[in-house]
């Protein structure tokens, strides 16, 4: 545990950061050190498991309330199973009760809580990031992903004791995995519960572990698992693999895979919702005569009429070129924000020509301009 770093300084966030906060913060790291963007590149890859490490444990609220209290030790697979404090049994609210309640007689705190040890336990989720190409997350597309996941020991069937043998009830806490103490105060007496130290508040005790998991019961594995991305996804939107994640504990279900999409920007496209963007220079002659263009979509080339007179930065919309609905229904549409560009390095025959295209009544021909002009000369009657 000494050799990581704080999740906060991971992600570069304080500690008090909100839940939106924390996931930009993340999603701008995963981006940035992700696999497909730095192939083969170890020290991003080993940043990239570091920052998912840090956002699986921040963004979980009973984990990231452990990890504050105890730090890396707190979310440690064998935290639970760990020596206990004392104080996370501890029943404060039950002791006030008696205080302030009626009666200051004795009573047994912190059951409820205490017997959390030994009751069934969802698996950890994990979480992880694709990167999708602008035509993948366009139309959909099915990806592997590789993820670190707790499951039960195959050796010794997640009991964690060696192929033979079996758990045994730990004589101390007589298998409830917490000991009382009571104690005289000048309020009363009051009894508080601990986790057992003989087992750890399993209520178990293990006299031969098993060699493959060290008498844990589980065991961390790397699985490749497949995911159907459907067509229209959207930058950090993310997918829910239910039960794929780490193996629940005492019985509990299996925790899931969460997989935040992440897009690779488009030399051409950009995005909006459904719609797509494209900006199009044309020349002075063919915004000034029209002409007929070849314009890209994501369903290929198509061809558009450019009007004549065409002012730059004159947007066209072309329906149902757009990113396919995520429900299947319709699609966006694409719009084309056209550029008109001046040409450069005339030729003095080319200069002369439009020298004389503008000598010749070129004034009536801009209306922007002329209208400009005229707002100018009011302002300095």
């Amino acid at each position: 545990m000494a050799d990581k770093r704080d999740f906060y300084e991971v992600l570069g966030v304080s500690k008090g950061v909100s839940d939106d906060e924390l996931k930009k913060a993340y999603r701008k790291l995963a981006k940035k050190y992700h696999p497909d963007v730095n192939p083969g590149d170890k020290e991003a890859e080993k940043r990239f498991k570091e920052i998912n490490e840090a956002y699986e444990v921040l963004s979980d609220k009973e984990k990231r309330d452990r990890y504050d209290q105890f730090g890396h030790a707190g979310v440690d697979p064998n935290f639970g199973a760990g020596g206990g404090t004392g104080f996370e049994d501890f029943d404060l609210g039950s002791i006030f009760e008696n205080i302030f309640g009626g009666g200051f007689g004795g009573f047994s705190g912190g059951g409820a809580r205490a017997s959390r040890h030994n009751a069934p336990q969802r698996g950890e989720s994990v979480r992880v990031s694709v990167m999708l190409s602008f035509e993948e997350a366009a139309f959909g597309c099915e990806k592997e992903i590789s993820i670190n996941r707790t499951e039960k020991c195959d050796k010794c069937g997640g009991s964690g004791a060696q192929s033979g043998t079996s758990p045994e009830t730990c004589p101390t806490c007589h298998g409830s995995g917490q000991v009382k103490t009571t104690q005289k105060t000048p309020f009363g007496v009051f009894s508080s519960s601990s986790v057992c130290p003989n087992c750890r508040g399993t209520g178990k005790i293990i006299k031969n572990p098993c060699s493959a998991c060290r008498g844990v019961g589980f065991v961390k594995r790397q699985r490749k698992i497949k995911v159907n991305i459907s067509q229209g996804i959207d930058d950090g939107q993310t997918i829910s693999l239910k039960g794929q994640g780490g193996a629940g504990i005492n019985g509990g279900p299996s925790g899931d895979v969460y997989v935040t999409i992440s897009i690779r920007p488009h030399p051409v496209f950009t995005r909006q919702g459904p719609d797509v963007i494209v900006e199009m220079p044309i020349t002075f002659v063919q915004a000034a005569l029209g002409d007929e263009v070849v314009v890209p979509t994501i369903d290929g080339k198509v061809s558009y009429i450019i009007p004549e007179g065409t002012q730059t930065g004159t947007v066209f919309r072309m329906k149902n070129k757009g990113i396919p609905n995520i429900n299947g229904r319709g699609r966006g549409d694409q719009f084309v924000k056209v550029t008109v560009e001046v040409p450069t390095n005339l030729s003095s025959k080319q200069k002369d020509i439009l020298r004389q295209f503008e000598s010749d009544n070129g004034e009536k021909h801009y209306r922007n301009c002329n209208g400009f002009f005229d707002k100018m000369k009011n302002m300095f009657k």
